[in-house]
């Protein structure tokens, strides 16, 4: 099993519950196929470099997984099929992304614990 990470943009004109279940979609997908989610990032609502669709904001995911390169293959059709995404990138970390990755979710979670204190 390899380490990937996915960032998609979802459409501007969900509300949070769409948006949500639309994540939920994806997550589940990796699910069902034997992946394993490491991490998953809501970044919000952010503006687009350039406008896709003539919209210029969307919300950005994160999600960091565990799977076969099958997967991938299943993951990206479903991305394309589904009209509430307007942009989606995937890519195999290697051992140096994986490590960096790995630092980063370390400091967020000893971020989030010194705010709770």
């Amino acid at each position: 099993m390899n380490n990937y990470e996915t960032v998609f943009i979802l459409t501007p004109v969900l509300s949070d519950a769409q948006m949500k279940e639309a994540v939920e979609k994806f997550t589940n997908l990796l699910k069902s196929e034997g992946a394993e989610i490491v991490n998953e990032e809501n970044w919000g609502l952010r503006e687009l470099a350039y406008p896709i669709q003539k919209k210029t904001t969307g919300f950005y995911q994160l999600v960091e997984f565990k799977a076969n390169p099958e997967v991938i293959a299943k993951l990206e059709v479903q991305f394309r099929r589904d009209e509430r995404v307007i942009r989606f990138l995937t890519f195999r970390q290697d051992k140096f992304a994986a490590e960096y990755a790995a630092k980063r979710r370390s400091l967020k979670s000893s971020k989030e614990t010194v705010k709770e204190n």
